[in-house]
């Protein structure tokens, strides 16, 4: 009993770089009696010990080997009230993940509640948006409905964040209408400036191809609007949309779409998404067997060889990216790019350690282009 006194004394001081170790063996090695006993001993100093890169292992050994509702009872206890303040933190978040992993979905209800109370804190914050991403997988289907009502409520909060546009995404990509489709039409009116920003332009695109097809063809209307369109078509981010919408338009929406970008595309011809766009309504065109004749002869021919002047390559080489080859980054072009979204998230990318794991998320490219859209169309330490 002296040692086990002992024991439980070790968890009154501050977390030990070697101790954490033995505290670790105990937890495995002890009866039920003596388990309580350990937890009870480092109940009062519980949110320090999950905040110390020494004791959150130790905390989450005792979260792995909890083996009676008492000792749950005691660990969530302790934790309830500084959730969002341990999601947020470097060591802490894993100590709710732990939880997430570990615990049935009644006890867990007090992290659903924190972060539905918080969700753009949460969802905004680089280590938060990952936990949040955790509790949609391990959430029972009542806890997983609430916090996605809460994340379509604060939706366009979220989808113009670096980190919070990974939540919205990553609820587009489970596949379930019923979660989706609510995400999908609050975008219903905001198309175009969402658009024009460069991280709920990805979403946008995603809520494109994972939308109903009622839904899709609303949001696809928006783009006719001409002054829009033309805003749009000139974007480095939104003319993504537009290539997207041409994809996913079902045949009398995309007709109408490209007879009202006929007239703007002269004017982006030079750029290369311009030579892109151009390129599919003269695809659809071939493919139609029927041209409205309202390109002009400077759109279709090519401009006056000059001497000294390299003559602009029209048609782009195929790439794996967006139809044509090509990065982007800022909006910019480069044709020796790689093909997809490098921002968008990585299913096994840990934002914290830089490296792959099981514990991961959203995930953006690392380096100083971090947040940027980059060429590749799919893609943690994010900043």
């Amino acid at each position: 009993m002296q040692n086990q006194s002992n024991t439980i004394h070790t968890y009154s001081h501050d977390p030990d770089p070697f101790g954490n170790y033995l505290c670790q063996k105990l937890l495995e090695y002890a009866n039920d009696e003596q388990r309580t006993a350990l937890i009870k001993s480092a109940s009062p100093q519980m949110i320090k010990i999950a905040l110390n890169q020494h004791g959150t292992r130790a905390l989450q050994k005792m979260i792995e080997f909890i083996s009676s509702p008492i000792q749950v009872e005691m660990i969530t206890t302790a934790l309830d009230g500084d959730v969002v303040s341990l999601i947020q933190d470097l060591n802490g978040n894993h100590v709710i993940q732990k939880c997430l992993n570990h615990l049935e979905h009644e006890d867990v209800q007090f992290i659903v509640d924190a972060v539905c109370t918080h969700v753009v804190i949460v969802g905004t914050h680089r280590h938060g948006c990952c936990v949040l991403q955790r509790c949609i997988d391990h959430a029972s289907g009542a806890q997983r409905a609430q916090i996605v009502r809460a994340i379509t409520e604060h939706c366009h909060a979220l989808v113009q964040d670096p980190f919070g546009n990974y939540v919205v995404q990553y609820i587009m990509d489970i596949g379930e209408p019923k979660l989706s489709e609510p995400l999908c039409q609050t975008f219903l009116g905001h198309v175009a400036p969402l658009s024009r920003q460069k991280f709920s332009s990805n979403v946008v695109e995603k809520g494109i191809r994972t939308a109903s097809e009622e839904t899709r063809r609303s949001l696809i209307l928006e783009l006719t609007d001409a002054i829009q369109l033309e805003k749009m078509m000139h974007d480095g981010f939104a003319n993504y949309v537009i290539q997207t919408a041409l994809d996913y338009a079902d045949p009398e929406t995309k007709g109408l779409l490209i007879e009202v970008m006929r007239p703007i595309v002269p004017s982006i011809r030079h750029t290369p998404h311009g030579r892109r766009i151009a390129q599919r309504i003269q695809e659809y065109d071939g493919t139609s067997g029927t041209s409205s004749g309202q390109m002009t002869p400077q759109e279709t021919s090519p401009p006056p060889r000059l001497s000294n002047y390299r003559q602009p390559f029209f048609g782009m080489a195929a790439g794996p990216g967006y139809g044509m080859g090509g990065n982007r980054m800022n909006g910019g072009y480069n044709s020796g790019g790689m093909g997809s979204n490098m921002h968008r998230a990585h299913p096994t990318f840990n934002p914290t350690a830089g490296q792959y794991n099981s514990f991961s998320n959203p995930p953006v490219a690392r380096g100083p282009q971090n947040g940027h859209r980059l060429g590749s169309r799919q893609g943690m330490d994010k900043f």
